[in-house]
């Protein structure tokens, strides 16, 4: 027992410390980030590798000749953020004028945070092994022609992107996900067929200018987040092609209504984010949503809550129960609410009436 015990003690002395991990930390070592969503594939269906040799750990460096001036460049992992204007020009030729067999095996660009506002048409011609892109924080106008199409990755939020036109994704039938917020987008900048042939599991454009849900997003989204948007109203026909989408981000925006019927074409939604909006009722049709489990209503203008709002009628309608109900900074009293409101609810913490912060 002592040797045991012992053994036991000199495992646990042999540990090492545990080590915070900083975003910007990812940011220098790009490789890290490959080797993270490699690892992360068990547990995210959406963020997928498809060639898991990919791992970028104890890569050797890319010749000077072929890396861009200015960049950190492993064998499949190329950095080129924070660079300036000047170096950013250089790094965007660079891709299109000095092409090797190293920049072929290319799998990852970062082009974050520098001052690119446009993007030669052939500047990714020779990336045919490309799986992320990192564009944000950049002053493109407009979505850059002539994407890699093996990319499963996009994101190119934070720029002036004020038009999506049509094919902008052509060919991308890969791209898995789809980051395009704090753009200032409209729906009139949405071209019809701007979407088409693309597979997108997550897209996120939030922090825009939209003005209602636009009707011509991929049909096999999974995740759609329009969040920090001037959404109004949400009508029957805004989810009609959405029938796979399991989270919905609707918050912060100025929604008053929501058209009797809209969720019904949502079968698979388990979350629902509407908090910070001007509603002034429960959404019709939550209760008859089978897997929904979390439901953000906080912060809107509800004055009363049904005991049928969230929970079916019927006993034999079998529904998953809520994990998760907040309805917080609404005008109901709360002490006029049926206890059997929240009858298909796991556990009492799971909804939450109050904000709980302390008067001064």
């Amino acid at each position: 027992m002592k040797k045991l015990m012992l053994w036991s003690f000199l495992v646990l002395c042999s540990a090492r410390p545990y080590q915070r991990v900083r975003i910007t930390d990812f940011i220098r070592t790009p490789e890290h980030i490959l080797h993270d969503y490699e690892n992360d594939n068990a547990e995210n269906n959406y963020i997928l590798l498809s060639n898991r040799s990919a791992r970028a750990t104890s890569l050797p460096q890319v010749p000077y000749s072929v890396c861009p001036f200015g960049c950190q460049c492993m064998l499949r992992v190329v950095q080129c953020s924070d660079l300036g204007s000047e170096n950013t020009i250089l790094c965007s030729h660079t891709v299109y004028e000095e092409v090797s067999m190293l920049i072929l095996s290319w799998q990852a660009l970062f082009l974050l945070n520098n001052q690119i506002s446009k993007i030669h048409s052939k500047a990714f011609r020779h990336l045919n092994q490309l799986q992320l892109l990192y564009l944000s924080h950049n002053l493109l106008t407009q979505i850059p022609t002539n994407l890699p199409k093996n990319v499963l990755e996009l994101r190119i939020h934070d720029n002036k992107i004020m038009k999506v036109q049509k094919d902008a994704f052509k060919g991308m039938k890969s791209l898995h996900v789809l980051e395009m917020s704090a753009n200032p987008l409209q729906n009139s900048g949405i071209e019809l067929g701007a979407f088409d042939g693309m597979s997108v599991y997550y897209l996120r454009i939030a922090e825009a200018e939209l003005t209602t849900i636009p009707k011509d997003l991929p049909s096999s989204l999974y995740e759609l987040h329009l969040d920090y948007n001037k959404i109004g109203k949400v009508e029957i026909e805004d989810f009609i092609r959405y029938k796979y989408l399991q989270r919905l981000g609707l918050g912060n925006n100025q929604i008053k209504s929501i058209e009797n019927g809209s969720l019904a074409y949502l079968p698979n939604l388990r979350e629902l984010h509407l908090d910070y909006n001007k509603l002034k009722h429960v959404p019709a049709g939550l209760a008859s949503l089978k897997y929904l489990q979390v439901v953000y209503l906080h912060f809107n203008n509800i004055s009363s809550i049904g005991v049928n709002d969230f929970c079916p009628t019927e006993a034999r309608k079998k529904k998953i129960v809520y994990s998760g109900i907040s309805l917080f900074g609404n005008s109901f009293k709360y002490w006029e609410v049926q206890p059997t409101t929240f009858r298909c609810v796991s556990t009492q913490m799971g909804v939450q009436l109050g904000n709980f912060r302390k008067r001064k």
